[in-house]
């Protein structure tokens, strides 16, 4: 899948180059999928409708250009290495402003690259889109263990800590002495994780959300309005399908299927992105259908629905993510997290009332009103 060019031993140029036999195999798959009957219930009360999934497979067959996108995704300049054994693909865009921060950009699940295609360009040049000069940044994207292009954990004990390594080898690799980490899902864990492993280089971390939303063993310290508060969040934010512990207990059995099976494992992505983007009926309601086709077909064709799980089954138990100290941090706060149990392990500096709200996703939702909000807290912090 891949045209490399010639480069140096460590860092390897990459190019997206997915062979025409995979695409009409997967073209002739999803034009013999043998579908399932549909449950009694109403909408989407025991899973994906089989007509929506129909409906969306039908595109994804007959209207959904990969070869489009392909060259979309090419656009970034993308290269490969090794660091702790594995092959780590990675983007990087280097900003046309001399002095830009580097940023580091460390992208979700059931996600990919793909989740920051378009936000990359309001961060590396923000004059085009309502910044200025001073507040453009150098973005590099790699791709965890198990996702994308990066190659699938070769043994156990993958978990936050040692990506975070990887991510600051990888920027020393780069070059970059000094830099900042963003993120949501995932990588609301990881761009944090950066920072307590490499305190000296990181300048500061932006997550989306996470940071703020309690932990069991924060329950009983809460006061009456932040439980007032907590308990809405939950009935907004509850329900579904309980991904972590599913993946905890047996991702390769789940994953014979996403591998087989492109109608199945569409429907596996669209389940979480209905949960993900709670705020709309439909998934595409929040985020563009070529974007979670994009991310679906890329999915299928490096086989990474069960290798992508690492984050879930290399863990014992879910746990909101509880940040660092070490360096300033700030949050989106598109969706409702409590100040004060995000200010009890980080130094926030940055948290504004007024963002406008969105889903889970929100690189995929509103990524300029993300990249305005990305810089405003750069420019504190830089």
């Amino acid at each position: 899948m891949t045209t490399e060019a010639p480069g140096t031993p460590e860092i390897r140029p990459f190019r997206i180059d997915v062979p025409q036999a995979d695409l009409d195999d997967l073209r002739d798959r999803l034009a013999r999928t043998r579908w399932a009957p549909q449950l009694p219930g109403e909408g989407w009360e025991r899973g994906v409708p089989v007509e929506y999934l129909q409906s969306m497979a039908a595109y994804w067959r007959d209207g959904y250009d990969w070869r489009r996108h392909e060259a979309r995704l090419n656009e970034f300049p993308q290269f490969m290495t090794e660091i702790d054994g594995q092959d780590i693909h990675f983007l990087h865009i280097r900003s046309a402003e001399p002095d830009a921060l580097p940023l580091l950009l460390a992208h979700g699940w059931p996600n990919s690259f793909v989740e920051f295609t378009d936000l990359i360009g309001p961060l590396t040049d923000p004059v085009a889109h309502g910044g200025s000069a001073s507040q453009a940044f150098h973005v590099v994207v790699p791709s965890p263990p198990g996702f994308g292009f990066s190659s699938a954990p070769v043994g156990t004990g993958w978990n936050v800590e040692r990506v975070a390594r990887a991510w600051a080898a990888l920027m020393d690799r780069l070059g970059y002495e000094r830099y900042g980490t963003q993120g949501g899902d995932l990588g609301a864990y990881l761009a944090p994780a950066v920072a307590a492993v490499a305190p000296d280089r990181v300048v500061g971390v932006h997550v989306e959300a996470g940071l703020g939303f309690p932990n069991k063993e924060d329950l009983p310290d809460l006061t009456p309005e932040e439980r007032g508060a907590y308990d809405m969040m939950q009935q907004w934010m509850g329900g579904g399908v309980d991904h972590h512990s599913l993946l905890r207990a047996a991702p390769q059995t789940f994953s014979h299927g996403w591998n087989d099976s492109p109608a199945g494992q569409l429907a596996w992505l669209l389940q979480k992105f209905k949960e993900f983007s709670f705020r709309t009926e439909l998934p595409e309601q929040s985020i563009d259908r070529e974007l979670l086709l994009t991310n679906a077909t890329l999915y299928w064709l490096t086989e990474t629905s069960g290798t992508s799980s690492w984050f879930m089954y290399e863990s014992s138990e879910f746990r909101w993510p509880r940040g660092q100290s070490a360096v300033p941090s700030g949050v989106y706060a598109g969706y409702a997290p409590l100040r004060s149990v995000a200010e009890r392990g980080n130094k926030i500096v940055h948290w504004p009332e007024s963002n406008p709200e969105s889903g889970h996703f929100l690189a995929m939702e509103l990524p300029l009103a993300l990249a305005a909000d990305v810089r405003a807290f750069f420019d504190k912090v830089r």
